[in-house]
């Protein structure tokens, strides 16, 4: 039986490279692997999505107007699987279409992406898939204290922490850092006061 997994885990924890190997050992086996990505993600560009450690592969990008199903139908029955990457930036409608893929299809849906934005809020993808996806894995990340990170910190053009502006802001280690709720706001708390 088929399932809808939610892999979340902080910025720097592997999620992208988890997603690529993922997809190399279902093609390993002669699967067809249905690869996509948000549009809005186009830091290393449109179709591409890249891991930090260097792996890439070519990605189907979907806007946040496309109905999943219905492209799937209509373009892509005849994967064997589906995987998502950063798929915070999915919309909650699309979750449930992809949701529909694995209960009417029985194709299985991998999504990996962030819980929560740099105000440690959750992304409305990534809500809907702690709402209704049957597996769901956190992938951990270590802050530079040594504890568990869970903060996806957003930090400014001098490296000091930013906490207000839009939840989406696109970018890798040069606009996040991946910190304990501790670490944060300890360091909230000594940049104000500079």
């Amino acid at each position: 039986m088929a399932k809808l997994y939610f892999k979340f885990g902080a910025m720097g924890c592997s999620k992208t490279a988890q997603a690529l190997i993922t997809k190399f050992n279902y093609e390993e086996r002669n699967m067809k692997v249905l690869l996509l990505k948000p549009a809005i993600d186009n830091r290393d560009g449109i179709n591409t999505v890249k891991s930090r450690i260097g792996l890439e592969n070519e990605a189907i990008a979907v806007r946040d107007d496309e109905n999943l199903y219905i492209k799937y139908v209509k373009e892509y029955s005849d994967c064997n699987v589906i995987i998502v990457d950063e798929c915070q930036f999915l919309t909650p409608e699309q979750v449930d279409q992809l949701d529909d893929i694995v209960i009417k299809h029985n194709v299985p849906v991998l999504c990996f992406g962030l819980s929560t934005d740099f105000t440690t809020h959750l992304f409305p993808g990534s809500k809907r898939l702690f709402e209704i996806a049957q597996s769901i894995t956190e992938i951990k990340s270590v802050c530079t204290c040594g504890a568990k990170a869970t903060v996806n910190a957003r930090i400014d053009e001098k490296g000091r922490i930013v906490t207000k502006g839009s939840q989406v802001c696109i970018g890798g280690n040069d606009r996040y850092i991946a910190m304990c709720r501790k670490c944060w706001l300890e360091r909230q708390v000594k940049e104000s006061t500079r």
